[in-house]
């Protein structure tokens, strides 16, 4: 799971929003993680992630893309469609995805 914010651009750019429901299986879902967040750094258009999981298994993670082709490009990579396959069968209990146009974004600097 991502520690920290994402360094996004200026707007405009597109959010992916995976909230999930783990289930109790884990059966390489940890390596699987991590697996997919090396390449999505290496994905053209990818502008940077944020992950929280509390206790009960909910999770969210937001993926942060340059353009709507960016995003289509990554979730039919050959890698991640397989995660895809796994999450359906047995690593998620409930999942909702969605994609977002974020056209403001403003922050606050630690300190």
């Amino acid at each position: 799971m991502s520690a920290a914010f994402a360094h996004t651009p200026e707007p405009p750019y597109y959010a992916v929003i995976f909230t999930s429901q783990r289930t109790e299986t884990d059966a390489g879902y940890g390596d699987m993680a991590d697996r997919m967040m090396q390449l999505a750094v290496d994905q053209p258009g990818y502008l940077g992630v944020e992950s929280a999981r509390g206790a009960d298994g909910l999770g969210i993670t937001v993926s942060y893309w340059r353009t709507l082709e960016d995003i289509a490009a990554w979730k039919a990579h050959t890698e991640h469609l397989e995660a895809q396959r796994l999450g359906h069968r047995q690593w998620y209990a409930a999942f909702e995805l969605r994609v977002a146009k974020v056209e403001s974004a403003r922050r606050k600097a630690p300190g």
